[in-house]
């Protein structure tokens, strides 16, 4: 979570006061638990705020149908199941970046970092340079950068107050042990210059608690190397909203089972019957006793107190439909979710979905954008000649599409659309002009082989003109010599 304080309070952002960190530490703590109770209930553990569950609901015997589970997953998955795709604006390369991201598996963290977005509202990552796997030997190890997604609960960003909200640094705070099991922590400070790392007895800064002197360490990056993403303007989660429909659910399934259990368990009341003097036999061990005759106006019934099941299911439903409407993830498991439906049919279904979608995508461009020229920095420091502004991010919705249609529209607008442009409808296709290239070259190397086949056929069809003749040949020409004399 981003800590908003006055610039002018910050004082040296490049070497942050005690004081100044401790007041930022102190305002993230606030943080934690929400951040916390949110996450739990994605790994099926939920709990109200500022408390921590001692059971699962598995070991309290109660049913819990992880929807906030289902709703981050589906979310992931329809935001950044298909890759992001980048192309550099005209005149300018980027080659050296996404040489990068894909040497660092981007879309893996890509889709972690928006778990951490769907779950809690917010994502921290985290730019490092790391050594070259096989050159940790070698007198000059090579580096090369790095990204990692951070738990939100363990990092926070600092900025300024204004409506730019500058970043002026960055804390991390890492729990740890020693060989005696005693903890210490390690408060790292990222500013634009370098790290500062404290190694401190408490998570408050003080020159009584430091445990040895603080390291300095320079990174290059030319700025805080820190992102902070957000997941809406809120920095709420998916399914932060709707954590009382959650919990409706669940209680309502486990009231359920609890109720064909007691009625498993119903008490028999017999009317009538009195008990024999000797001990009734018993089969299965249950009690059985003669009936006496009708006459005497013996009964039996069962005490139970049971639901009507049909008004249960139906409340279930209003619950389970409010909470996909609310959070705009469909159910794919209704009825209306057929197989065979087309995938532009599919986009009305799921059209809500598309509008949070653009919600989601316009706030993770934002990061992406600083993610970018982060790179752009470092690789720039290496040698590199890279420019990443303009960029353009192109995000595809991981939803089913009909790709005979999407092909037909695109024979169908060559007159009108750039095939740059209309390459771009697929969702499988990062970089158009890349597949533009190839289709030439394919082109060149078609009409080469045609020219070839040609020029081959053109000489078969003058080689006769020079070779002598045939037998057949002679013998046709000397008959007909032949016959020349033969009438002279």
């Amino acid at each position: 979570m981003a800590i908003a304080i006055d610039r002018e309070f910050a004082g040296d952002i490049n070497n942050p006061s005690f004081d100044v960190i401790n007041f930022c530490i102190e305002e993230h703590a606030k943080e934690i638990p929400r951040l916390q109770m949110l996450f739990d209930y994605y790994e099926g553990k939920p709990h109200k705020i500022n408390q921590i569950p001692r059971t699962t609901p598995h070991e309290r015997d109660e049913v819990f149908v992880n929807n906030a589970k289902y709703v981050t997953d589906m979310m992931v998955g329809f935001t950044v199941g298909a890759p992001i795709s980048y192309t550099a604006a005209k005149g300018k390369n980027i080659d050296p970046i996404t040489q990068a991201m894909d040497t660092m598996r981007i879309k893996k963290h890509d889709k972690e970092l928006e778990k951490g977005l769907s779950s809690m509202g917010v994502g921290i990552e985290l730019h490092y340079l790391a050594i070259k796997p096989g050159t940790e030997n070698t007198n000059v190890p090579e580096t090369v950068p790095k990204i990692a997604w951070i738990d939100p609960r363990g990092m926070f960003v600092v900025v300024d107050d204004t409506v730019e909200r500058i970043k002026l640094f960055a804390v991390r705070l890492i729990k740890k042990r020693d060989l005696k099991r005693q903890t210490f922590w390690n408060i790292v400070v990222y500013t634009s210059q370098g790290t500062i790392t404290y190694v401190s007895k408490t998570k408050r800064l003080s020159q009584a608690n430091l445990m040895e002197n603080p390291k300095f360490k320079e990174h290059f990056y030319q700025e805080v190397p820190v992102v902070e993403f957000r997941n809406n303007e809120e920095k709420q989660g998916d399914y932060e909203q709707n954590l009382s429909q959650i919990d409706g659910y669940n209680i309502l399934q486990t009231d359920r089972i609890q109720d064909k259990k007691n009625f498993v368990k119903a008490i028999m009341i017999l009317y009538g019957f009195t008990l024999p003097e000797e001990k009734p036999a018993e089969i299965n061990g249950s009690m059985v006793v003669q009936a006496p005759s009708k006459e005497e106006g013996a009964t039996a019934e069962f005490v139970s107190n049971t639901f009507t099941e049909s008004e249960v299911q139906t409340l279930a439903d209003s619950i389970l439909g409010d909470f996909h409407k609310t959070t705009y993830v469909p159910n794919l498991n209704d009825k209306q979710f057929a197989g065979n439906i087309s995938g532009e049919a599919m986009k009305y279904k799921l059209f809500g979905l598309l509008l949070v979608l653009s919600i989601k995508i316009g706030y993770l461009e934002d990061g992406i954008i600083q993610r970018l020229r982060l790179l752009q920095n470092i690789l720039n420091v290496k040698g590199q000649n890279v420019d990443s502004e303009g960029t353009v991010i192109k995000f595809k919705p991981n939803l089913p599409i009909n790709r005979s249609d999407i092909i037909q529209q695109i024979r169908d607008s060559q007159e009108f659309m750039p095939l740059l442009v209309s390459l771009g409808w697929l969702d499988d296709i990062d970089n158009p002009q890349e597949i533009i290239d190839m289709m030439n070259k394919q082109k060149e190397e078609d009409i080469k082989l045609n020219q070839k086949v040609m020029g081959i056929q053109s000489e078969d069809s003058h080689s006769n003109l020079d070779d002598p003749p045939d037998d057949n040949e002679e013998g046709s020409k000397d008959g007909n010599n032949k016959q020349k004399d033969e009438g002279k």
